[in-house]
């Protein structure tokens, strides 16, 4: 089981269904801000979709080709963080993360990606992680820079958000780089 301390006040924990009411009103609250990026939000509409997501997850961890985490901050849950999906043949993943307005600024989601791309790297023996994000997405691409991640380029049109296409800024560390 997948489970790191950030600092004293911060730890990543492994998504279960026992949060998904804490998880579900995190996201209700932050819906204008995670909208702006995130294509999955309209399609959060209860809590039920919130448990149908956090059993995905727990599939994922099953099977093995990744995880989703919460990011707790004293006690209470700022965003998530999770690999998208492990390919073992390439040895590599993709990895996201979204955290909350109000929690913003406190560098969680920089500690929180850092821990998964160690875990990925180190942990799971993976050559490379990625980190795609929308090329207007400031804060969130501040996290790949600070952690030293190279961007390879711009996928452009790449994402379908709602009503308009994003582009989307990819970004890569490899183990030779992480070391």
């Amino acid at each position: 089981m997948f489970a790191r301390r950030l600092d004293a006040d911060s730890e990543l924990v492994l998504l279960d269904e026992s949060v998904a009411n804490e998880l579900f009103a995190l996201t209700d609250r932050n819906r204008a801000h995670l909208r702006a990026w995130l294509p999955w939000v309209d399609a959060t509409k209860t809590v039920d979709d919130t448990r149908k997501f956090i059993r995905t997850s727990m599939e994922q961890v099953a099977r093995g080709d990744g995880f989703n985490a919460a990011i707790r901050h004293q006690g209470a849950i700022a965003g998530c963080v999770g690999h998208h999906k492990v390919d073992r043949a390439n040895r590599s993943t993709s990895l996201g993360y979204w955290v909350s307005a109000d929690r913003q600024g406190r560098g969680l989601a920089t500690a929180a990606t850092r821990a998964l791309v160690d875990h990925a790297i180190r942990g799971l023996g993976l050559n490379r992680v990625e980190i795609r994000c929308g090329t207007a997405n400031a804060k969130s691409r501040r996290v790949p820079e600070k952690l030293g991640f190279t961007l390879e380029g711009v996928s452009r049109q790449a994402e379908w958000l709602y009503d308009h296409f994003v582009d989307l800024a990819v970004y890569s560390m490899t183990a030779a780089d992480w070391r």
